[in-house]
């Protein structure tokens, strides 16, 4: 099995010109051309799968997909970003930890799809996505969503957003090999043009939260610093075990049941490193609800210090920032950033910096001027605007 081609950022293709490379790819038109958006956390940050709140949107960067069915098991796929061609898979034969590469993205799903019942044929797909690759935007789980729409259209299997979500959320957990939560899948699946997704992570519940920075004359910059991380590796997972050793301890099903007026009686129970863990999801998930509120009462120019403040909790609690997130936090803020704070699963990745539209320019050359003396490798920043979740584009 070829599964070494790798996929990123592309070239932001639009139907008609990523159906006429389907068509000299494989030798026909697709069935269809599918999309799912990456997303930016707005905040809520490691409380997803600790049953808590988090305040996600999708994001103007997206995964599409240009699907045909096949007669047989075979899967080929490509991607406009690889360069060692076509990797081609047995969809009846697929396992985890069978498959590396970007191909456990797209193979996942079919796999999970088919632990569910659902009949996967084989299929041709070719990639674009110009969701930034390791940026903490959720380029894997873009790509997820683009595929379970797709196959979830051409197999009529008829499964609802929740349904998608959870099964996507499956596959990176047991076929990817990834801890994560519902937060991506969720943004990228439900998410709807300027607003954000209030989603609770119990009972997989969404409101839509206005977020319409531009109407505030504000700018939501994402700055990659180019630290590359993956929620596969044990930082993330240590974070998680941690988590669950946290609401073992303090009796309760998760932690999303401890609240901040129950902080000083943990520190009783807990060792120093799990309370400082406990303590970021207790005090993140209040500042979800604090962030929809005021979102709701007095829009986006006054969640400044909720986004300040959990950084810090990021930083010195749950201990998930680097040295290169925290030059663009503390440089983005001294340069006019009304609030600004890491975004993912930390370990690298973004940092988003709310920024008021007089201000970007100074933000953006700042950040800039500041990597470049400390010898950091030059960050890529741009901005995002809350755009609408999964969908078929043709």
């Amino acid at each position: 099995m070829n599964t070494t081609t790798r996929t990123g950022a592309g070239t932001g293709a639009l139907p008609d010109s990523l159906i006429s490379l389907f068509k000299a790819t494989f030798g026909g038109a697709p069935a269809g051309v599918w999309a799912a958006p990456g997303r930016v956390n707005l905040i809520g940050e490691h409380t997803d799968y600790n049953e808590g709140f988090v305040l996600p949107f999708a994001i103007d960067k997206r995964a599409t997909t240009a699907v045909r069915p096949r007669g047989d098991s075979t899967v080929r796929l490509l991607s406009t970003s690889g360069d060692e061609g076509i990797v081609e898979a047995d969809a009846a034969a697929l396992a985890p930890g069978a498959v590396t590469g970007w191909a456990k993205c797209p193979l996942g799903v079919v796999w999970v799809l088919q632990q569910r019942g659902i009949e996967v044929p084989g299929f041709d797909l070719l990639l674009d996505s110009d969701v930034p690759l390791g940026a903490g935007l959720s380029s894997s789980h873009a790509i997820e969503c683009a595929v379970v729409t797709a196959l979830n259209d051409l197999t009529g299997a008829g499964l609802t957003a929740e349904e998608m979500v959870t099964l996507t959320q499956h596959a990176e957990n047991a076929f990817v090999g990834a801890p994560t939560g519902i937060m991506d899948q969720s943004a990228s699946l439900r998410g709807a043009s300027g607003h954000a997704v209030f989603l609770d992570c119990r009972d997989q519940s969404v409101q839509l939260v206005p977020f319409e920075a531009q109407e505030a004359g504000l700018v939501l910059l994402v700055i990659d610093t180019k630290v590359s991380h993956s929620h596969a590796d044990g930082g993330y997972a240590s974070r998680r075990a941690s988590c669950e050793l946290g609401a073992g301890v303090l009796g309760v099903a998760a932690l999303r049941d401890v609240a901040v007026a129950d902080l000083e009686a943990a520190g009783g129970l807990l060792d120093p490193v799990t309370y400082r863990r406990v303590r970021h999801i207790v005090t993140e998930n209040d500042r979800v609800l604090q962030a929809v509120e005021t979102l709701r009462s007095q829009g986006p120019a006054h969640i400044g210090g909720l986004l300040d403040a959990s950084h810090a909790s990021m930083r010195d609690d749950f201990e998930i920032s680097c040295p290169e997130l925290d030059l663009a936090v503390d440089t983005a803020r001294g340069h006019g950033a009304i609030g600004a704070r890491m975004t993912g699963g930390g370990f690298g990745g973004s940092a988003i910096a709310l920024t008021p539209v007089r201000d970007e320019r100074q933000v953006r050359d700042a950040v800039v001027r500041a990597f470049a003396e400390a010898g950091f490798t030059a960050p890529d920043i741009f901005t995002v605007t809350p755009a609408a979740g999964a969908e078929r584009l043709s």
